[in-house]
């Protein structure tokens, strides 16, 4: 994958290799730090690049910020505009994700935080999927629980919590398998290593409540958005059993990374008739459509750069 040139830290575009912490640094130290994952896709007939919902992406990060107790000088316009000002030095023409971090920057020891310095970062990477077998995945239900509000918020997107993610998603590849599911504490599905989970039963479109410590994912509200207007589907948000999963006519996960990956089998149980299902590749293509700035409905999400 080939990096940017350049990055945003510490309050100027910098050569990307100068864009570099300190191993003392309490960010480092602890996982006291926040961040974004956000995509950019190029449009190929218009030429253009296209950011995806940089004001969501940045209003959550900020919110992820101040449950961290972190503070910095930037709305998001201010950070829409920073990263504008980082694509253009570089001058992608592909898609690319973009990972925005705010981090507790000061040097030293003390679990804490306050009292600390706070700074903004940001570099960009070309990528392509995230899920190889984005169309036909194969999950397993993991053995290691979702963080809980009540000992990181899942709603945050906090760097210390993906040891979580990470954990669950090597013993699942290691296993064999695409991806995995994770229940909560009160053994309902919350999402996956580090994506949401949709399932269709009996033609209505489920997905857990952001109260079953789920990241509040902009993919995933842009999918329940596109569901209700576009295909007319009743979309519930309530909690989910883990024998519902192997009785679902549908099943996918959404992520900015992952996008939207179709699930065709879970513990070699198949997904309805064991291929993507038709809710799932429609949502699919108007997603892939609504990125690229292709649908004039919903040119408001994207950002040109």
């Amino acid at each position: 994958m080939d990096l940017s040139k350049h990055a945003f830290f510490e309050g100027k575009i910098v050569p990307l290799s100068d864009a570099k912490i300190n191993i003392a640094t309490h960010g480092f130290l602890y996982g006291t730090a926040v961040f974004s994952g956000m995509r950019a896709y190029w449009n190929d007939e218009e030429k253009r690049l296209f950011v995806f919902r940089p004001y969501d992406h940045f209003h959550r990060l900020l919110n992820s910020a101040r449950m961290m107790a972190m503070n910095i000088p930037y709305d998001e316009k201010g950070l829409i505009q920073l990263t504008l000002d980082l694509l253009r030095t570089d001058d992608w023409h592909e898609d690319i994700y973009l990972r925005p971090t705010i981090y507790k920057a000061d040097m030293g020891i003390g679990v804490r935080l306050h009292d600390l310095r706070d700074e903004f970062s940001m570099f960009v990477m070309e990528f392509g999927k995230y899920v190889k077998n984005d169309t036909n995945a194969h999950l397993t239900f993991s053995s290691w629980r979702r963080i809980d509000d009540n000992v990181i918020p899942a709603r945050g997107k906090v760097a210390g919590a993906y040891a979580n993610s990470a954990l669950i998603k090597t013993d699942a590849n290691r296993a064999g398998f695409d991806e995995a599911i994770v229940l909560d504490n009160n053994g309902h599905v919350s999402e996956g290593s580090a994506m949401n989970i949709f399932m269709v039963r009996d033609g209505i479109l489920v997905t857990p409540p952001s109260t079953d410590n789920i990241l509040e994912g902009i993919t995933r509200r842009s999918v329940i958005e596109l569901a209700r207007n576009e295909l007319g589907l009743q979309v519930l948000e309530r909690s989910i059993d883990r024998t519902e999963v192997f009785v679902a006519e549908e099943l996918f996960m959404t992520g900015t990374a992952a996008q939207i990956v179709a699930a065709t089998k879970v513990d070699h149980r198949p997904v309805g008739n064991g291929v993507m299902g038709p809710i799932t590749e429609k949502l699919r293509g108007l997603f892939d459509d609504i990125v690229r700035a292709k649908h004039p409905k919903y040119q408001s999400w994207n950002v040109e750069v």
